[in-house]
């Protein structure tokens, strides 16, 4: 085994697990990877969009929508229109996620909206879904102490006009501290369960970054409340904004340990590096940078 890196301690397989599909123009060829694997343990994906990634329209992972932003100049129900087609037309749609890091800046890839400028954006075009049977995710505020306090504003603004079913958790950081983040998130919101939708450890050697990835996914596949993850990971580790040794593809776009892991695989020795010019700095709580957003809304 490759120096550095640590012995697979993950289960075989794991229906929890998806995918945070962040497309490369460079390399489309990387799609097929998450959805063609043989015995992959991706169920479901998603793509910071209202509607599926042309790649994975025939795969067996189920697109969840992501209502991602508001604005004050926004017109009609465009996001309730595209869910509503999607079930029209034949197409499984069980769970829709509502606003990327609204407690966030823009430059560094959050959605920046006031939580009552949400509620109203909720009300119009997520809440209806509920009519449909459709499990609707609240807000995914960044792991920032803002975070809970947005949260907590946008419930106040609702004023009982919004009914997410899930809590989304984003996380950038140590196991305790993840840890104790959703603990936290459990205990205020106990009528829910939890979505982590993002998560990672950045800029970690690639042990260290290993045993924080066997660590949480173990954790998460224990923990009753947690239902469903996704780990930021799915690109090459030349691009990585969270450091290479995070990445779930070597600069080659072979799968590393962490990327085998995932789809239930043994390791693969195949090692993550990155061209530091190309890796974006890590900044606390927030993590996509705007460019990467600005893909994937494309």
């Amino acid at each position: 085994m490759c120096s550095g890196s640590i012995r697979q301690e993950l289960p075989s397989a794991s229906s929890k697990r998806g995918l945070v599909h962040v497309p490369s123009n460079e390399h489309p060829e990387d799609d097929t990877i998450w959805a063609t694997t043989p015995g992959s343990d991706i169920s479901w994906y998603y793509n910071y969009k209202h509607w599926p990634s042309e790649a994975y329209k025939n795969s067996k992972m189920q697109f969840v929508p992501m209502l991602w932003g508001a604005s004050e100049d926004d017109e009609g129900t465009p996001f309730l229109d595209a869910v509503k087609s999607q079930i029209a037309t034949g197409n499984n749609v069980s769970y829709v996620l509502g606003f990327n890091e609204p407690d966030g800046p823009n430059s560094y890839g959050g959605s920046d909206i006031l939580p009552d400028l949400a509620a109203s954006a909720w009300k119009k075009q997520i809440e209806p879904l509920k009519e449909y049977g459709i499990k609707l995710g609240a807000p995914a505020v960044t792991g920032s102490p803002n975070g809970f306090v947005w949260l907590q504003s946008w419930f106040t603004a609702c004023n009982g006009g919004c009914t997410p079913d899930f809590i989304p958790v984003h996380w950038y950081g140590d196991f305790e501290g993840m840890a104790s983040h959703i603990g936290q998130t459990m205990s205020t919101y106990p009528n829910m369960t939890v979505w982590v939708t993002e998560w990672g450890y950045p800029n970690q050697s690639l042990e260290e970054t290993q045993r924080f990835f066997n660590t949480s996914t173990q954790w998460f596949d224990r923990t009753q409340n947690v239902t469903h993850y996704s780990y930021f990971g799915a690109f090459r580790s030349d691009v990585s904004n969270i450091g290479p040794n995070s990445a779930m593809l070597t600069a080659e776009g072979k799968l590393t340990d962490i990327g085998s892991w995932y789809l239930g695989g043994a390791a693969t020795n195949n090692l993550p590096t990155g061209t530091s010019s190309r890796i974006a700095g890590f900044a606390g709580w927030s993590l996509i940078v705007l460019a990467t957003v600005m893909q994937a809304l494309a």
